[in-house]
């Protein structure tokens, strides 16, 4: 029987969100591709920025799968391997029964994990782990920067809720801020000292009598929170955000403390054709943590089968601002 895919298409207008899923084309598998049949996927911010836009393609940054067929120069993947990766901004996403993706991003599945709780990681580990590694400066290997601080706001959400983890294994001290009804969740996921976000950030952060941060991770939107980011961090550190500001930015103080403002985006290196097997080799070491226990999926809801119902559902909780971990699906046959 001939391969048929289906895909789901998100329209955002004056913030209603309606999913259609269609027919599509089988994608097209280069010579340096690796055709994946999906099989756990999951929603992300950017689904609805890419929606927002006008961007008509089928969206999904996070993918696992098995292996259908490769190109003539793929070589270390066979037939029926399951894989993971996080996809590529210009070509069809996850929420589809097949998808097409560049070798270089394609890395075998650690075993013993659920398709849908693989599919928390590959979009956010990789956030994270080149916000802290590649943009922050902290050096990625166990214990490695223990004596500095990281302060994290917004912990609990999709990417904190790894960055923390991965933050812990490398040594630092991590003060993260949630809802006090998520604290445990910050806790389980390495946090050392938890802050409730409703109180005034630089008298709770003082409070707890702690060097000023080596850095601060702002995974909110970061107009409100840049002026005492600026004003807590320590000499030549890092301010970071992976959200796109609202207005200006206001961290003048950061110049006279020799600080920098990093900005992360992950989809920078497929969009310009750089570096790109980075993101391979990075997400390789997020799949060795997870085998060897060190990190721990974020999966908080998994929905049983992608629709466009549940699809709909999910985006319009990340809408809202206040997830907590990641939501994720089975697509196609439980693996």
């Amino acid at each position: 029987m001939a391969e048929t895919n289906h895909g789901f298409f998100i329209h955002l207008a004056q913030q209603k969100i309606t999913v259609t899923e269609k027919e599509i084309p089988m994608p097209a598998v280069g010579p340096d591709d690796v055709l994946v049949a999906v099989s756990g996927a999951s929603v992300n911010p950017v689904d609805l920025k890419r929606a927002a836009s006008g961007d008509a393609q089928v969206m999904g940054f996070d993918t696992v799968g098995r292996v259908v067929r490769s190109g003539e120069n793929v070589t270390g993947l066979t037939p029926g391997e399951k894989v993971f990766f996080a996809g590529e901004g210009q070509r069809q996403g996850s929420f589809a029964r097949y998808q097409s993706v560049t070798r270089d991003l394609v890395v075998p599945a650690p075993r013993g994990f659920e398709s849908t709780f693989l599919a928390s990681i590959p979009l956010t580990g990789i956030t994270a782990w080149e916000l802290l590694f590649e943009k922050m400066g902290y050096t990625a290997a166990a214990g490695a920067n223990q004596g500095q601080v990281l302060l994290v706001i917004n912990g609990a959400g999709g990417v904190g809720s790894i960055l923390t983890q991965l933050a812990q294994w490398s040594g630092l001290t991590v003060v993260a801020t949630a809802s006090p009804k998520n604290f445990d969740w910050l806790t389980a996921n390495g946090v050392d000292h938890a802050l409730d976000y409703h109180h005034d950030l630089r008298t709770a952060y003082q409070a707890l009598h702690l060097d000023a941060p080596t850095g601060v991770a702002i995974l909110y939107q970061p107009v409100p929170y840049a002026p005492v980011a600026a004003d807590l961090v320590a000499y030549f550190g890092h301010v970071g955000t992976i959200v796109e500001p609202s207005g200006p930015l206001a961290v003048a103080p950061l110049k006279n403390k020799s600080a920098s403002l990093d900005f992360e985006y992950m989809s920078a290196k497929t969009d310009a054709g750089q570096n790109v097997a980075s993101q391979g080799v990075i997400l390789q070491q997020l799949a060795n943590l997870l085998a060897a226990g060190t990190i721990r999926p974020t999966a908080t809801r998994t929905y049983p089968e992608l629709t466009a119902a549940a699809l709909t559902e999910a985006l319009t909780t990340v809408q809202s601002g206040h997830t907590v971990g990641k939501l994720t699906f089975h697509v196609g046959p439980v693996q």
